[in-house]
């Protein structure tokens, strides 16, 4: 576990910037609109006011949050990355603190507006963490160890631990306030597949007449080869190489880049990958 000075200021901002937002978006959207986000936050609240109604007591969000975030914290440093960790775990005390000390306003009462903003922002709040190597916190913790683990992305999976939230909300305060948080976490989880690409794939066709060096600069950027097929070109009846190889999605702009550096008339076909099986090499958290 290494530190930078420079590098880790520079996260440190951004997350501070995130937890800010964050607890903003919680006491001026969430709040208002009687909203529940997914993961711990949502399980947070849900539980503050499942208090405050059966026992009329007003649980810190704070404590709640960071009890709930204890197992997720130590599967972060046992499976993941401490550094990595370590971040998450200062934007959890943030975001945590600042909502419980942050006062709240309601910039709109439209439930549809609320959820929609509201989404937009935390998803947005997550992205930025997850960007300078950090998280929210809960179920992002397990979601990272899963895709890191099965090689696909499984953000959406955490849907299923949500929509068991909002039906212990739907239940308990009224099942408007559940299914307009459906439209926030919905929200939240696009705009997260939009700026956060690390467990999304894209796979590579390139035809060329420099396979080979093609091949060796895919592996410089991404750290794993790839497959030179022989091809004949219909036309012209010229031999060619089709390279095939599949990389993380925020590394296509680099690949590109340098595969039209080395051939400017490679032909390049970029397709969306699913799902992979076998040996994928991802940089790991630190």
């Amino acid at each position: 576990m290494t530190f930078s000075l420079k590098k880790d200021l520079k996260k440190i901002i951004v997350i501070t910037f995130a937890a800010a937002l964050m607890a903003l978006n919680i006491k001026t959207f969430v709040r208002t609109g009687g909203l529940y986000p997914g993961g711990a936050t949502g399980l947070t609240i849900l539980i503050q006011r499942a208090a405050y109604l059966f026992f009329r007591i007003e649980v810190p969000y704070t404590l709640i949050n960071v009890l709930l975030n204890a197992v997720p914290v130590y599967v972060g440093f046992r499976f993941i990355g401490r550094k990595f960790t370590l971040y998450s775990c200062l934007m959890i005390i943030m975001t945590s603190v600042l909502t419980d000390i942050i006062p709240g306003y309601a910039l709109t009462q439209d439930i549809l507006l609320i959820s929609i903003f509201g989404g937009l922002i935390n998803g947005t709040c997550i992205s930025l963490c997850l960007l300078v190597g950090a998280t929210t916190g809960g179920t992002d913790f397990l979601s990272i160890y899963m895709s890191e683990k099965k090689g696909v992305d499984t953000f959406n999976y955490i849907l299923g631990f949500n929509i068991v939230i909002l039906l212990a909300a739907g239940l308990l305060f009224g099942w408007d306030k559940a299914l307009y948080s459906i439209i926030f976490q919905y929200a939240s989880t696009q705009v997260l597949h939009f700026l956060y690409r690390r467990y999304q794939q894209g796979t590579f066709l390139v035809v060329t007449t420099k396979g080979e060096e093609i091949c060796d600069a895919i592996h410089k950027i991404c750290h794993h080869g790839a497959t030179i097929l022989r091809a004949e070109g219909a036309y012209g009846h010229t031999e060619k190489d089709v390279v095939y190889s599949v990389v993380s999605r925020e590394e296509t702009r680099e690949v590109i880049r340098v595969v039209k550096a080395i051939d400017e008339h490679a032909f390049i076909n970029l397709v969306r990958t699913e799902q992979l099986s076998g040996h994928f090499h991802m940089r790991s958290e630190e």
